[in-house]
């Protein structure tokens, strides 16, 4: 293989032994699982599915793909694979800005970290080595003073810094990654394994001047020049300073989701949220919007940066829907100046924000439900959220319970039903009774419930269908199974480029596959990428079956099941699960979730 696109070197960095080495990509891996994602998995999976998450013998792997930190749109993604202790699953999370794009220009494909450090450490990665320091002037500081600290020690407009707050420390099961840009590797756990490392952070130095170029800089020219017309499209919500997700962030999904009756409410009670517009992106555009920042070589701008009111006095990075739906609506909250300020302190303390606003909108209806022996918290209670997500991250009262997940916290009170959660993962801002797709994708995502393994809004909400045009309808369940699997498919390939997932929104697969060919010299038609990202799936589902996750291992909450949907747009609505999975496994080819050795054989990977 051509190895364009690629720096051809992976660091193995055991902590344990303060030992450092270094190898070249395996070829035939790299064939089957180009990169990113895929790779990283693979890294894992040779690992082997026993492994204890927390344990030294668990691996944390940093992996780009081909096309990150090149001159490819949207290319500024990392992926983090390793062992999930929130749910036992693998997992990967991923992470714009620009620390993957450095790490690339730094002389990396990627880093894998195994063993503990004797005590807290930092790697230094610059110009194709790394470097272990100590970190004990770190240990107990938040993300943000940690980037603060270490970008004082290395200046310079080409450093970039991840790390851990105090969630990952103390190896909260939800803790993330941070980098300097509030970027994060949010779902999964990422943060407590490399806590459990006392692995604080690692600074990348590298140089955009050393971004890798093209193979074929003609063909790589004109693929590129077409994704970037595709981008700017107007009809597309990627337009720069045009399309919605341009002009109004992620958010601009708040008040859409909302009408349709797809947005889950007080721990998904109810599926409207009256004071949805105070959250919305177009009130955050008119109200406190003071910059778009961008990641590496994007001319989408989703990220919107906001200073909020003089209660909470903060400037910060960024008021996605996602998080803005987790302390907003999730938690019975309509203040987006304090849903900034919220988001600002779980970024601090290291923890994912989907995850924790669920921890605090479980903890509400546990209080609702007079499950708590008064030690609860009521919907919306402000001052409350914010003391709730302190003992979430130091592990006190209340939340150390929480701190395993709310999954594990609802189990141990009595009620595990009032968890919103598969496989121990919480769910997202959308509401399978809602967008019938979503519970199919939410019930097969191999990381737990998960809106990003197969964003399926995409064609039932925001109109991009890569499927049949006539599976669009968000309320109707026939044709999701192979619309989600599409989709699966799709992110998981474009995860191992690694791009982000907003290029699909535009971006023809044609177009992807142009693109690969012509940066690493290795012709790809959309048949082998598409195949890499099943493959890439069916990988992952094989860890998770290993490790024990087998036959009904893919479900969603009784309450979007039995509970109908009482919102405008989708009253009356449950969500028809079992139709779908079975629709689902037929065209996967599995037996009730479980890869079978034939399709293992056929997509070579045993």
């Amino acid at each position: 293989m051509n190895l364009g696109g690629y720096r051809n070197r992976v660091a193995r960095v055991d902590l344990t032994k303060g030992k450092i080495t270094y190898e070249p990509l395996n070829q035939d891996d790299l064939r089957k699982y180009v990169g990113g994602r895929g790779l990283g998995a693979k890294y894992v999976f040779d690992n082997g599915p026993a492994v204890e998450p927390l344990s030294p013998k668990n691996i944390l792997v940093f992996m780009t793909g081909p096309l990150s930190g090149t001159d490819v749109n949207l290319s500024g993604r990392i992926a983090v694979c390793t062992k999930s202790p929130l749910t036992g699953t693998i997992t990967d999370s991923h992470h714009g800005g620009w620390s993957g794009a450095r790490l690339k220009w730094a002389g990396f494909d990627g880093l894998v970290f195994a063993g503990k450090a004797k005590e807290p450490a930092y790697a230094l990665v610059s110009e194709g080595n790394v470097k272990l320091y100590s970190a004990k002037s770190l240990w107990g500081k938040g993300a943000h003073e940690t980037v603060k600290a270490l970008q004082k020690k290395y200046p310079g407009k080409d450093v970039s810094v991840m790390c851990v707050g105090e969630a990952g420390e103390n190896k909260v099961a939800f803790a993330c990654i941070m980098n300097e840009h509030d970027r994060a590797s949010g779902r999964g756990g990422t943060g407590a394994v490399m806590g459990s490392k006392n692995l604080k952070a690692i600074v990348v130095l590298g140089k955009h001047a050393d971004r890798p170029k093209p193979f074929d800089k003609d063909g790589f020219k004109a693929a590129h020049a077409k994704a970037l017309e595709e981008l700017s499209n107007e009809k597309v919500v990627t337009a720069p300073r045009k399309g919605g997700l341009s002009v109004y962030g992620t958010n601009v999904l708040m008040n859409i989701v909302n009408t349709i009756g797809a947005m889950p409410t007080r721990n998904s009670q109810e599926t409207f949220f009256p004071q949805h517009e105070t959250l919305s992106g177009e009130w955050v555009k008119e109200n406190i919007l003071v910059n778009d920042p961008t990641c590496h070589a994007c001319p989408v701008a989703c990220k919107k940066e906001v200073k909020v009111n003089s209660r909470y006095n903060l400037q910060m990075e960024s008021l996605e829907y996602e998080p803005a739906w987790a302390f907003g609506a999730n938690c019975g909250m309509s203040d987006a100046n304090a849903v900034a300020a919220l988001i600002d302190r779980t970024n601090d303390y290291g923890i994912d924000a989907i995850e924790s606003g669920n921890a605090l909108s479980v903890a509400m209806e546990a209080t609702q439900r007079g499950l708590l022996n008064g030690k609860g918290l009521q919907w919306g209670d402000i001052d409350g959220m914010f003391k709730l997500l302190n003992d979430i991250a130091h592990k006190k009262g209340l939340g150390k319970d929480l701190a395993e997940g709310p999954a594990r916290a609802a189990k141990k009170w009595g009620h595990p039903e009032i968890s919103m959660s598969v496989k121990g993962m919480s769910i997202p801002a959308y509401d399978p009774r809602g967008i019938k797709g979503m519970g199919i994708a939410y019930a097969t995502s191999n990381r737990g419930a998960c809106h990003l393994r197969g964003y399926t809004p995409a064609a039932e909400v925001v109109g991009n269908v890569l499927g049949p045009a006539d599976v669009a309808d968000p309320l109707k369940w026939e044709g999701k199974g192979k619309l989600t699997m599409i989709f699966q498919n799709v992110h998981a390939m474009t995860d191992c480029l690694d791009v982000c997932k907003f290029a699909t929104f535009a971006e023809s697969l044609d177009t992807f596959a142009k693109q690969f060919s012509t940066v690493t010299g290795n012709p790809m038609d959309v048949d082998g990428l598409l195949k890499v990202g099943e493959r890439t799936y069916n990988l992952e589902r094989y860890y998770n079956n290993l490790a024990g996750f087998r036959e009904g291992s893919d479900y969603l909450p009784e309450r979007f099941l039995k509970e109908p949907s009482n919102g405008p747009g989708s009253k009356g609505q449950v969500c028809e699960l079992e139709p779908m999975l079975k629709d689902y496994y037929a065209e996967r080819g599995w037996v009730n979730g479980v890869v079978p050795e034939s399709k293992l054989k056929e997509l070579e990977i045993v």
